[in-house]
């Protein structure tokens, strides 16, 4: 695997794969590795013969500095992860090569960066969010790049600023990839000690019991939410948020028709979890 930290760098390696034919397979990362990660990696392969992963914590979509500070950081872990599944290329630039000295220029995705973890985070998390995203992708010039469903607006926003600003990749949106007991694998599970690891599959339990009562023929999306927030209540977890929106549009449903998102975020012994499940059901009143 080629390690390289600056622009100039990674695009000799690019252009080099691109004289060989090999199409270009992207997966951004913030490191932590964790299986989710390594999901998104080995699907790439199937998809180019070049598979380039980048290793970057984004301070611009941070909204308190604490919770960067705290972002779990392993650089040499994350190596062996990306050489066991066969990654050609990491690029893992310093901050200063994102963003040098007088950056002025954001990126900002309208009305899909408003609600859930807009209102949870700012409106600066977003804008962190697609501004690093569409320098990468300006970067690496990928055929595809592949995000996980686990960050279900994050993905939304991504396609929208792709197809908005006619970037040439093609988004793929991956399942989520869960814990035997369910738990959403996420870079932040590292932080829950023991018993908080216990408590935080209770998201999980929650979307799931959303799920079976759709299944039993509900169709109300606030009687279907309120089986999961008994389950919630008795952990004393107070969700962020707890929603069923609309899987395109994000804004908030009555009714479980077509396709719809519910979404969850809460803290649990301090770490900051969310998690999703999409709901299909078709001809609901």
């Amino acid at each position: 695997m080629i390690v390289v930290r600056r622009v100039d760098e990674l695009r000799a390696v690019i252009r080099a794969a691109r004289v060989r034919g090999e199409r270009i397979a992207f997966v951004p990362t913030m490191g932590a590795l964790h299986d989710g990660h390594l999901a998104l990696m080995q699907r790439a392969r199937k998809d180019g013969e070049c598979v380039v992963v980048s290793l970057f914590v984004n301070p611009a979509q941070f909204t308190e500095a604490v919770d960067l500070d705290g972002y779990p950081r392993d650089e040499a872990r994350d190596v062996r992860l990306l050489e066991s599944v066969g990654v050609h290329v990491l690029f893992a630039p310093a901050v200063d090569e994102v963003y040098p000295g007088g950056f002025a220029t954001t990126v900002e995705v309208a009305e899909l960066s408003v609600p859930l973890e807009g209102v949870a985070r700012g409106p600066q998390h977003f804008r962190g969010v697609a501004t690093v995203v569409t320098k990468l992708l300006n970067m690496v010039q990928p055929d595809a790049a592949f995000f996980g469903q686990k960050d279900a607006q994050q993905a939304l926003i991504i396609q929208r600023l792709v197809r908005d600003l006619d970037l040439p990749v093609r988004i793929e949106i991956c399942p989520t990839v869960r814990e035997a007991d369910g738990l959403a694998m996420s870079s932040r599970n590292a932080l829950l000690d023991s018993a908080a690891r216990q408590k935080a599959v209770t998201l999980w339990k929650a979307l799931s019991a959303v799920e079976h009562a759709v299944a039993r023929g509900e169709t109300h999306t606030a009687i279907a939410l309120a089986a999961g927030s008994i389950l919630l209540k008795a952990e004393g977890i107070e969700p962020e948020y707890f929603a069923a929106v609309d899987a395109a549009t994000l804004l908030p449903v009555t009714s479980f028709t077509g396709t719809t998102l519910i979404a969850i975020a809460a803290r649990v012994g301090g770490v900051r979890l969310i998690d999703n499940v999409l709901i299909h059901r078709e001809g609901a009143a």
